[in-house]
């Protein structure tokens, strides 16, 4: 059965894409939740006419995408993290670390477009992540995992101050007077 997309699905296609599906998933699970339409000729005049009038936009959207790819393949990314023994990470870090890490640095992606070999990382070093930013268009970001500067060191030298607390007389006191 073929089926036109209305949405992007994963591990299957991009919105508009026109696919080949077992009936059962076509008819029971992408048509009643609203992710594609029966792929009929007329169908697929229409689609061809709406790509034909996009084509022009998507070239702009993506020629904005390249410099984006451009900037992050320039960008420099170290996320902290704790670790136990100096290798391997408390937790670990996954996409939306990762993408948080690029809004530090300016640029807007979310983390759904961010996938991680093995989805996380679990050990300091260095790890690629692959970006989609369009459908036509994946960078590959390097970043680098590193252990967390130990505190300690730190805490010990800072010396607290004393502390001065004010006592204020009660009212009680003041009303004898």
């Amino acid at each position: 059965m073929e089926v036109i997309l209305k949405k992007d699905v994963e591990n299957l296609g991009f919105k508009d894409d026109v696919v080949s599906v077992k009936n059962g998933y076509g008819r029971n699970f992408l048509i009643p939740q609203g992710m594609a339409v029966m792929a009929t000729p007329s169908a697929k005049k229409v689609l061809a006419e709406n790509l034909r009038q996009r084509a022009h936009r998507d070239a702009k959207v993506l020629e904005d995408a390249k410099k984006v790819g451009a900037a992050l393949e320039n960008m420099n990314i170290k996320i902290t993290a704790k670790t136990a023994d100096g290798t391997k990470l408390f937790g670990s870090i996954t996409s939306a670390n990762v993408a948080a890490a690029i809004v530090a640095q300016g640029q807007e992606v979310e983390s759904k477009f961010i996938k991680l070999d093995g989805n996380s990382v679990k050990r300091i070093g260095k790890y690629t992540a692959h970006v989609r930013l369009h459908r036509n268009l994946i960078v590959d970001l390097p970043f680098e995992v590193v252990a967390e500067a130990v505190a300690s060191k730190a805490k010990a030298e800072v010396k607290p101050e004393p502390k001065v607390v004010e006592t204020e007389t009660s009212t009680e006191e003041n009303a004898g007077e």
